[in-house]
């Protein structure tokens, strides 16, 4: 059987799909890497809403595929940037969210991070950011999960300068009950994030950032770094205070930044670990045996799917992210909350495929391919 998809010239080209479905096996969690999966959302199709209506979600299948990555041993970041926080899913959706999974979490032994952001306000002073922190800190605290301050778009809005990032995170990391994950997430999957730690000049902000750990190390578990900037990420890695890690959220670079380097390596935190799952878990599992050269050659080759998915404008990789999902049979629809579906073209949707199945990432490669014929077909592509 083959696909006709489309081709870079605006015509159509002829696509052999694989047949060899994806062999995947349960396993434990890992032993030299601490590795989280920041998994998607899946929508309510049902749902007669629009897309500046509140997030209707489809909890079953939601909870299910993190039933799925745990299965794996991944740990699950949870009301991230993947799950469409800040693009479509309000907060009211996300409190639901990380209640349901941190419970779901609880009862199957799953390792679990939560997003703490200030996105049930939109602008207001120091004071009221500090409160909109600390509002949603008491909920993944109280929920029984770990943590992870993400970067606020109103606090980017706000800050005159270095300082106010310091008295915020400062308050925020001295009232904490357990250590939290700091994230930096860069303009590229953000733009309203632009300058953030007080400044654009990121040799600056970076000295802001580590200012921030070293004020609290023993509040801070790691630091998740999302500038897809490698050489960076490993000198700040490098600088951070003894027993901080470092959690590589560069979907660029991950292969060589997990394995790490003599002085050193990253743990991982990845949107792009949730279509990626269990080859992912495979090839963390050959680095546990400290066999550094396997786990390359396993995951080395998917850089190029996870640069699809991510190429610019990064932050609608989402997009990609869920069509795989469904693709892969984890939910029965292709359909977005806020209709991000249509945030990637046809072309671009129809590489992702190739490239996935190329990888034999589809357990069952047959429902991949009628299911693309069918997403070709709705856009008038006949086969």
């Amino acid at each position: 059987m083959t696909v006709r998809l489309p081709d870079e010239h605006g015509g159509l080209r002829t696509y052999a799909p694989r047949t060899e479905p994806l062999a995947t096996a349960p396993g434990t969690p890992f032993t030299s890497r601490t590795v989280f999966a920041a998994a998607h959302v899946v929508a309510d199709p049902f749902a007669d809403v629009s897309p500046d209506s509140p997030a209707a979600l489809d909890w079953d299948a939601t909870l299910a595929f993190r039933r799925h990555l745990w299965s794996h041993g991944l740990g699950v970041a949870e009301a991230m940037d993947t799950a469409q926080r800040g693009m479509g899913l309000d907060w009211a959706g996300a409190a639901e969210l990380v209640r349901r999974s941190a419970a779901e979490a609880r009862a199957v032994g799953g390792r679990i991070a939560c997003g703490v952001g200030t996105d049930q306000i939109t602008g207001g002073s120091l004071a009221d950011i500090r409160a909109a922190y600390e509002e949603q800190l008491a909920l993944v605290e109280e929920a029984g999960a770990r943590a992870v301050l993400m970067a606020s778009r109103t606090l980017a809005a706000t800050a005159r300068g270095a300082e106010d990032y310091l008295d915020v995170y400062g308050h925020l990391l001295r009232q904490a009950a357990e250590p939290v994950i700091l994230h930096w997430l860069g303009p590229m999957f953000d733009p309203a994030l632009e300058g953030y730690w007080g400044s654009s000049d990121l040799d600056t902000a970076t000295g802001t950032f580590l200012e921030v750990v070293a004020a609290h190390p023993d509040k801070v578990d790691g630091v998740k770094i999302s500038l897809l900037d490698a050489a960076r990420e490993i000198d700040l890695r490098r600088r951070l205070p003894q027993g901080v890690r470092c959690y590589t959220g560069d979907d660029f670079h991950y292969p060589e930044l997990i394995a790490g380097d003599e002085q050193g390596f990253s743990h991982a935190l990845l949107g792009v670990f949730d279509p990626l799952g269990p080859p992912a878990a495979r090839a963390v599992r050959v680095l546990d045996t400290g066999d550094t050269a396997g786990f390359r050659e396993l995951l080395d080759p998917t850089v190029v799917l996870s640069r699809h998915l991510f190429q610019a404008p990064t932050r609608f990789y989402k997009t990609g992210v869920v069509l795989l999902a469904w693709l892969a049979g984890h939910q029965t629809h292709f359909t977005m909350v806020g209709g991000l579906q249509s945030a990637r073209s046809l072309p671009h949707l129809s590489r992702a495929y190739e490239l996935a199945d190329g990888l034999g990432l589809f357990p069952d490669p047959k429902l991949a391919e009628e299911r693309m014929k069918t997403l070709l077909s709705l856009y008038g592509v006949t086969q």
